[in-house]
């Protein structure tokens, strides 16, 4: 009976590990995506494969250990700059379909997160 009793509590510590990290990033995956969806972001941009844009893995290496990643980021998805494609052509990227901060801080998160 106690080895059921530790076998089970040492079951469970992964999963309270995991919402714990999942709770203290602060991210909201699901309304992330539905932002990125309503901005047509998911039109050029997927998590893992290249598309028209770079994966978002892609994008998150690119930022990973800078200090001032999630203000580059914001600062790109919402400014409409020039972008250059693997083709060599350039494009005006789309911006972020929201003026709530929270939503756009929270989808760069998300990116980032990736």
């Amino acid at each position: 009976m106690k080895n059921r009793f530790i076998a089970s509590a040492l079951l469970a510590i992964p999963a309270t590990i995991f919402m714990t990290v999942a709770s203290a990033s602060g991210i909201d995956a699901e309304a992330a995506k539905k932002l990125a969806k309503r901005s047509d972001c998911l039109t050029c941009h997927s998590v893992d494969k290249n598309k028209v844009g770079p994966a978002y893995k892609k994008v998150a290496a690119k930022y990973k250990g800078q200090a001032d990643a999630e203000a580059k980021l914001i600062k790109f998805i919402t400014a409409g700059a020039k972008v250059k494609l693997e083709d060599g052509t350039e494009m005006t990227h789309a911006i972020i379909n929201s003026k709530d901060n929270g939503e756009i801080k929270n989808l760069a998160g998300w990116i980032l997160s990736q």
